[in-house]
């Protein structure tokens, strides 16, 4: 007998209405998972109001427009919305067909950032400038094409009975994919997006049933590489007195450990509940740098107190907490293995942003998920909503 599709309803089944269709127990909109989604637009709206208190009196910055980057930011939420919405519309499923063209295409864009098309910004050769204000960071995509990537290799036979695990070649070969973008990055060099890259693919092939020696194997090759670059002097001055001030914040007060002290300064004044918003001291004397980008944490931290800060880190547990629970509940290792690359990047990009103004991580330039300004940012972690929206929406329903 020929069954009706997982969205349609059944030829024998009385036609609908539109609000019966969308209240329906099979609808896309009862399907959603909804902590996911409202969690990612509260952190995108609290976003909003800090990344505002921290540019509205920067006249430098926002051309003299207090509300220019709250204008900003919200147009990039909504983009990204619209970029969820298409993903879901997609579906994982068509999107692991379409991988090649995707991956060609991220491969063309982070190439371009090293011709003369590729433009300098905070220190990091990372961006394609657009006009019109915008710029393009194709290294944040790079993050979406890998996981996909790596998902469609390493799940394609155990997804279709032929083998329980990814064997090694089938893992050399997911390696192989990763090594090219993330090797293309390292030059720009983009050395906060690499070890983010470094973590999703360890995700990955944990996900992946691969097994565990390769892992042991790349946090090893990973040590060594590290030491390696270090010695060969690969990284720019910029990223070593990162490094150097991490280890020591006194070894660069007027520069990194300028930063990073007036980043705990300012969650450190914050309190239980903070100054209010537009009244922190530190955030209205500008007294740190780059506050609506890599440290917007602090602000958070001053105007929100230890209850604002707190909010944050609970909705980005509820995310990852959800996006456990669509992994778990998953039927395919290929949607499996997506959430769990789509968990490492969020969570080690998180614990990074935050850990980096605590002082506890060295500063890497990585924006803070959906609450950071930065549209290329907020345009991939939408992207990566909507992939695990997609996996919960068309996994088989229970009776």
């Amino acid at each position: 007998m020929q069954t009706a599709n997982k969205f349609s309803v059944s030829r024998y089944a009385p036609e609908r209405g539109p609000v019966a269709k969308l209240t329906a127990r099979d609808s896309v909109l009862r399907r959603l998972d909804w902590p996911i989604l409202l969690s990612a637009l509260a952190l995108s709206l609290l976003g909003a109001l800090l990344v505002w208190s921290a540019t509205r009196n920067r006249t430098t910055l926002n051309q003299g427009d207090p509300y220019y980057f709250l204008t900003r930011h919200a147009m990039n939420t909504g983009i990204g919305l619209v970029l969820m919405i298409g993903t879901i519309w997609l579906g994982h499923r068509t999107l692991r067909g379409a991988v090649p063209i995707l991956y060609g295409l991220s491969l063309i864009l982070v190439l371009a950032v090293l011709t003369p098309l590729g433009s300098t910004i905070n220190g990091a050769h990372a961006w394609i400038v657009i006009g019109g204000g915008f710029s393009l960071q194709p290294g944040e995509f790079v993050k979406i094409t890998i996981i996909l990537g790596m998902a469609m290799l390493l799940a394609a036979r155990v997804d279709a009975g032929d083998l329980e695990h990814p064997d090694h070649r089938t893992v050399v070969k997911a390696l192989c994919l990763a090594a090219a973008p993330m090797g293309i990055v390292m030059l720009m060099p983009d050395l906060g997006s690499v070890m983010v890259m470094v973590v999703i693919v360890l995700g990955v092939l944990l996900a992946s049933g691969a097994s565990n020696r390769w892992v042991v194997g790349l946090l090893a090759s990973g040590v060594a590489g590290a030491v390696l670059i270090w010695q060969l002097g690969v990284l720019d001055e910029y990223q070593i007195n990162r490094f150097a001030a991490f280890a020591n914040p006194e070894l660069d007060p007027a520069g990194v450990g300028y930063n990073t002290n007036q980043a705990r300064i300012a969650i450190g004044s914050g309190g239980l509940l903070g100054s209010g918003l537009f009244k922190g001291s530190q955030t209205t004397g500008q007294f740190v740098p780059e506050q609506q980008t890599d440290f917007v944490f602090t602000v958070a931290g001053e105007e929100l107190g230890f209850v604002g800060a707190g909010l944050i880190l609970v909705l980005l547990g509820v995310i990852l907490w959800r996006a456990c629970v669509i992994a778990r509940e998953t039927t395919e290792l290929y949607g499996t293995i997506v959430c769990a690359g789509i968990i490492a990047w969020f969570a080690f990009q998180a614990f990074e942003n935050i850990g980096m103004t605590l002082g506890i991580m060295p500063v890497a330039g990585l924006p803070l998920p959906f609450v950071s300004y930065g549209g290329s940012s907020m345009f991939a972690v939408w992207v990566a909503v909507g992939l695990l929206q997609s996996i919960r929406v068309q996994r088989p329903m229970s009776a």
